[in-house]
């Protein structure tokens, strides 16, 4: 089935790849885009349709570095199928997909496996991303050059980072080679200790262990100082707190390839979030509680760390917005916080959230963005987040007047565990078109999906 010729029109088209920010229309053909206008044309060419965004923001479709599908393993929590979806929904049109599966993805016949079932169920783009070690156990490094060939864009141990130096620099040196980046968890786990959540005030009330903001920038500063002698690319994943952000920014000064990457959680929520009253804290006389759907890693920080990656993300030291979309059935948030699993459902709710700090006035939305589109694009060195000529047709329409609240029975996703549940947001994707095809669509009050072969 081929894609048909539209004219998406009267929207407001940001492409900050092409420095774009106007009225104008987008046309696209066979999937791919045909160009966008110099303004509004008063008819469309023929044998178009015409989509109307008037009212509406119209950009590059977003790209998601830092995605956990599941499949192949836990399907009850996500299957490719409807974690695309849920992409689908937050205007992710390309997501990549992180090795922590079952089995990992360590081997080309893994990987290849995966991703003939993303071909055939996804909503989606699917880009994988292979583990630095055999099965993610920090020991062995996986056969890189292998994993590249079978389409591996980048290598992580994810959540279980490499701690041995001698390997993290072997690790680092081959995939140098290979021009694709390493991703390590950026955690000491002897710093982490049991600790549970942010090390403060918040964690001192609930008699909870906290974790200390040195667990994080050790392991940073490790990593992005062994750069420079390996000529490896480092990709900092999920930063959160100050010290972190300075290491990077020092290994950019020093022309060290360096990218880092922040959560839409860590740029709009602080650990005062834990006490589960949407970002409230109870009175000094209140008995405190807690929401185990905000235990994540790293947690949620202090609001100095949370204005701290704002202003890293402003300034260009933290290069792109990354969901590290982390689905869990309700029996993994629970019956503690102790024992509660680290992740939150993110695709669906991220953009929204994102948005309010658009309208607060702490963020430019066409910087937002591009932190969304042409940022991740640029690590990924793929024809990707942009409105080009002859690119992928992959588009979003959003509509920043829309007031929605956070419903996780609504989700596409499989998993509900979010702490935004019964949150009002304003800003919304309500259409996302991946290749030339509509792949969610709100605008007539429905949401519908169709999977997209590549």
């Amino acid at each position: 089935m081929t894609s048909k010729s539209m004219m998406i029109a009267g929207g407001r088209v940001i492409d900050p790849a092409q420095n774009i920010d106007r009225p104008a229309d987008v046309l696209m053909s066979g999937g791919r885009i045909i160009g966008v206008t110099d303004g509004p044309l008063s008819e469309p060419p023929d044998g178009y349709e015409v989509v109307d965004a008037r009212g509406l923001v119209v950009s590059p479709g977003f790209v998601d570095l830092h995605t956990h599908l599941r499949e192949p393993g836990p399907v009850h929590k996500e299957t490719i199928e409807t974690g695309t979806r849920a992409a689908a929904r937050g205007g992710f049109t390309t997501v990549c997909a992180m090795p922590n599966t079952e089995p990992a993805l360590d081997s080309p016949e893994t990987v290849t496996a995966m991703m003939g079932k993303a071909e055939r169920v996804a909503a989606v783009r699917v880009l994988p991303i292979g583990a630095i070690t055999i099965g993610r156990a920090g020991q062995t490094l996986a056969p890189m050059e292998e994993l590249a060939e079978a389409g591996c864009i980048g290598f992580s141990d994810d959540g279980d980072p490499v701690s041995d130096d001698s390997l993290m620099r072997a690790a680092q040196e081959r995939a140098g080679v290979l021009g694709l980046p390493i991703i390590n968890h950026a955690e000491v786990h002897s710093l982490v200790g049991d600790g549970v959540m942010n090390e403060g005030c918040v964690s001192k009330r609930l008699g909870l262990q906290g974790v200390p903001a040195e667990a994080e920038s050790v392991m940073v500063a490790r990593d992005v100082s062994m750069a420079g002698s390996t000529l490896g690319r480092v990709h900092v994943p999920h930063l959160s707190v100050n010290d972190s952000i300075e290491h990077v920014f020092r290994a950019k000064d020093a022309s060290l390839t360096v990218t880092a990457e922040v959560t839409p959680h860590h740029l709009t929520l602080t650990d005062e979030w834990v006490y589960g009253l949407h970002g409230s804290s109870p009175s000094p006389c209140e008995e405190a509680g807690y929401d185990p759907n905000t235990r994540v890693n790293p947690p949620l920080r202090s609001e100095e760390h949370r204005q701290a990656v704002l202003r890293a993300l402003r300034e260009g030291v933290i290069d792109v917005i990354a969901t590290d979309h982390a689905p869990h059935a309700p029996c993994d948030k629970g019956p503690s916080y102790e024992d509660a699993a680290n992740g939150i459902n993110v695709l669906e709710t991220a953009f929204g959230s994102l948005f309010s700090l658009v309208d607060e006035g702490e963020l430019d939305l066409p910087l937002l963005i591009e932190r969304l589109t042409s940022g991740p694009a640029r690590i990924l060195g793929r024809k990707l987040g942009s409105l080009r000529r002859d690119w992928p047709a992959d588009v979003v329409l959003i509509d920043p007047e829309s007031k929605w609240t956070v419903d996780p029975d609504e989700f596409a996703s499989l998993s509900r565990n979010t702490p935004l549940d019964g949150v009002a947001l304003k800003g919304r994707v309500v259409a996302t078109i991946s290749r030339g095809r509509f792949v969610h669509d709100l605008r007539n009050g429905n949401s519908s999906f169709r999977r997209n072969p590549a």
